[in-house]
């Protein structure tokens, strides 16, 4: 049995050119990327040590070795930290993997309000599986058609979610994967349409699986191997394992009413609560406008950055 230490090994290994690295090309070779034997060289271990990491047999590597590591596959710093994080997981340091702990759904009132602030414009808050908790009408009037909020109870704007922050605060202990809640990751991975209105949805799915390694551990683990990774079927299972770090590019949109959108996010991170203000700002003129339309407002109320 693998670990998530290993498997990302083993991915970036797959993934690198030789020549990137200065090396030589070897010529064909049935396996792309590096050889074992190459990384284990750069990386100053043995052979039969690195084949102990990226099986799952060896599950401690120190501090040095890590980095060694990171260095040898020439990883950015987003990748070393990924990197690093995976083998506390690996080794057990992040303890909260191992221990059941449902995610926090509610959304604290202050945040709320920010949200009513933000209207009309498009913005929405979620946690790292992927619950959409709280959104603003901007945000329901680009998704509208596209069942991305099929799943959701009849929609609230921000200022109705402020009134009922008491009952969602009753309701913090719901399990995650709750239907009643929309869901950007269950959406991306078993909802066809998904498929049509990402027009980037491989780069969307790679981002929801990576999201999933970042979110509250226990609850999240539980929830997509119970609940989502049997729905979804082995095109998330090999997602979630190559451990492809996202780039945050803008959402590009085939809006079912034939609208094409461009969203730049800026995205404010809540860490307390565990949670994502992510606002969405229209790229370009024909957005803003298309936005408007489908807002329902007269043009010119969001503007293109």
């Amino acid at each position: 049995m693998g670990s998530p230490l290993g498997d990302l090994i083993r991915a970036r290994r797959d993934s690198v050119q030789p020549q990137s690295l200065g090396m030589p090309d070897w010529g064909r070779r049935r396996a792309p990327g590096l050889r074992r034997s190459d990384l284990a060289a750069r990386a100053g271990v043995s052979v039969e040590y690195l084949t102990r990491l990226e099986q799952g047999r060896d599950r401690n590597p120190s501090v040095a070795v890590v980095n060694a590591l990171a260095d040898a596959l020439a990883l950015d710093l987003t990748e070393r930290d990924h990197l690093r994080y995976l083998s506390k997981i690996t080794g057990g340091e992040c303890t909260a993997h191992t221990r059941p702990a449902p995610p926090r759904r509610e959304v604290r009132p202050s945040v709320l309000r920010t949200l009513g602030l933000l209207e009309p414009g498009i913005a929405v808050v979620t946690n790292r599986m992927g619950d959409i908790l709280a959104r603003t009408g901007g945000f329901e009037a680009v998704t509208r058609g596209t069942g991305l909020l099929d799943a959701a109870t009849p929609n609230r704007d921000a200022a109705m979610q402020e009134r009922d922050a008491a009952m969602q605060n009753r309701d913090a202990d719901t399990p995650n994967g709750d239907p009643g809640t929309p869901n950007l990751t269950r959406y991306v991975f078993t909802d066809p349409r998904a498929r049509t209105f990402f027009a980037d949805w491989d780069a969307v799915a790679d981002e929801r699986a990576f999201e999933l390694w970042h979110g509250p551990s226990a609850a999240g683990f539980e929830w997509f191997t119970a609940e989502l990774a049997p729905a979804a079927g082995p095109e998330f299972t090999r997602r979630l394992n190559r451990h492809v770090i996202p780039r945050r590019e803008p959402w590009r949109l085939h809006h079912p009413s034939g609208c094409e959108l461009e969203l730049i996010r800026e995205t404010l991170e809540l860490p307390e609560d565990a949670q994502q203000l992510v606002v969405f700002l229209p790229a370009d003129e024909a957005t803003a406008r298309a936005v408007d339309g489908l807002a329902g407002r007269s043009a010119g109320r969001l503007r293109a950055v």
